[in-house]
């Protein structure tokens, strides 16, 4: 009987839609400052709440928001607290890569991936094949399984062939690395 601890069972867990709540309350935020018109706000969530695939870059890279002395003290304090709280875990969360927004709730079964324009979601990378991985959901969560593609699909930097995915879990396709929500 293998002993050892599965390391991905320590890992903190996001709620699904964690990422794109999250980018919702910056883009709302930014319109209250006045960095954003209406017109844009109501672009950017249809963008933000349109699709699968979200470049959060695209959507938040070029607000640049003016911060009180206080809220800025504020902000230093909460990221040196949750990057102790993170250290002593062990575990780091990323925030990088496009953001893979999945329906948890059961009205999609199956999401084809690939570079292929007939996938559901289409990846323009040379590192993709055409078929590249099927996303299905099933119990109540996503199982992604790679399609024999050329250069593999990784799951939070392990390969793998047919796995379970999680909100907040890395999933690589060849170089393109998506962010699962």
């Amino acid at each position: 009987m293998d002993t050892a601890p599965d390391l991905r069972d320590t890992a903190p867990v996001l709620g699904p839609g964690t990422r794109r709540q999250r980018l919702a309350r910056t883009l709302n935020a930014a319109y209250a400052e006045g960095l954003l018109s209406e017109r844009t706000l109501t672009h950017r969530l249809d963008v933000l709440f349109a699709g699968e695939l979200i470049d959060p870059a695209g959507l938040v890279g070029d607000l640049s928001q003016r911060v009180s002395r206080r809220r800025l003290r504020r902000g230093v304090v909460t990221a040196l607290t949750s990057a102790r709280r993170r250290a002593r875990v062990g575990t780091r969360v990323q925030e990088t890569g496009i953001l893979l927004a999945l329906d948890w709730t059961g009205t999609c079964d199956e999401l084809l991936i690939g570079r292929h324009p007939s996938c559901d979601v289409v990846v323009a990378d040379d590192t993709v094949s055409r078929r590249h991985a099927r996303l299905t959901f099933r119990d109540g969560g996503w199982i992604v399984q790679d399609l024999d593609s050329t250069n593999g699909t990784r799951l939070n930097g392990q390969y793998v062939g047919r796995c379970r995915v999680r909100p907040g879990d890395q999933l690589s396709l060849g170089r393109q690395r998506l962010q699962v929500d």
